[in-house]
């Protein structure tokens, strides 16, 4: 095996792990950091559905308790868990349908860099408008949300299909444009990856079946390992974070990488592969 290539897939496991679930976007950064290392080609889009698979793993094993309590309490039919259940259905369902009708229009005109830098920006202005406007909880707890309340946060997580918006970023400050606290947004965003993540990851291995080889095994290992790690440390980091801090140092962060891409882009410091 290359070492090359498997330093290439240490980097991008890190940066899947810890992205995907903080509200900076991991596939900008996957697109980004790809276009830099120059692994963006069939091998590079069959590697990304490993590595995101493996940083659901770390979700699902970080809140496994609670995910065997709902099942536990949907098989003996208890109310807080059927609620949990279709929550996250209703929650789940706009973004995929509308990833079923427009994905491949998206892919085709926005998986570029600079569409993605400029979806940087506007997320992180986002996040500081949502940060200063006066925040009123009526939901701190994600067992307290109606089929409403997931309805609105499916709707923000549509925005999503937008390479640069970030999944959990739009969950997260939907959550807060809707009243919710930012532990119980934050929550319900790690648990809405869940099936959108696996569903999303099951598509996409369907249609690149035909790239899957045993020669690439070392490489999905090494970068799977490095994204069910480092998203571990991300989820558990990020609660503890918003337990002291608001999001607007995400919002700089997104702004500032965002104008580091397009200025490079301009004076051609940078010789991204697409503008």
């Amino acid at each position: 095996m290359d070492l090359l290539l498997l330093l290439k897939a240490l980097i991008l496991g890190i940066v899947e792990g810890l992205t995907e679930f903080l509200p900076v976007s991991s596939t900008g950064h996957l697109i980004l950091v790809g276009d830099l290392l120059g692994f963006n080609d069939d091998k590079g889009k069959m590697f990304e559905i490993v590595i995101q698979f493996a940083a659901i793993l770390a979700v699902c094993w970080e809140y496994r308790s609670r995910l065997g309590d709902a099942a536990a309490g949907l098989l003996a039919g208890k109310e807080e868990a059927r609620r949990f259940v279709l929550n996250l259905l209703v929650a789940f369902m706009p973004a995929a349908m509308l990833g079923l009708l427009f994905a491949s229009k998206i892919k085709l005109y926005l998986f570029k860099p600079v569409p993605v830098a400029l979806a940087f920006i506007v997320g992180g202005v986002l996040i500081l408008w949502a940060e200063r406007r006066q925040h009123t909880v009526r939901v701190e707890r994600v067992d307290l949300m109606t089929w409403r309340d997931a309805l609105k946060i499916g709707l923000a997580q549509s925005l999503a299909l937008i390479p640069g918006t970030s999944r959990s970023g739009a969950t997260i400050i939907g959550g807060l444009f809707f009243g919710m606290s930012r532990q119980a947004a934050t929550e319900f965003s790690f648990f809405l990856a869940i099936p959108t993540l696996f569903a999303a990851t099951a598509y996409e291995l369907v249609k690149y079946r035909h790239l899957l080889s045993m020669d690439d095994i070392g490489l999905f290992a090494v970068g799977g390992a490095a994204s069910f790690v480092s998203a571990f440390f991300a989820v558990r980091g990020l609660l503890r974070y918003i337990s002291r801090h608001d999001f607007s140092a995400f919002a700089w962060y997104r702004i500032g990488f965002g104008l580091v891409v397009l200025l490079t882009a301009y004076t051609g410091m940078v010789n991204w592969s697409v503008s």
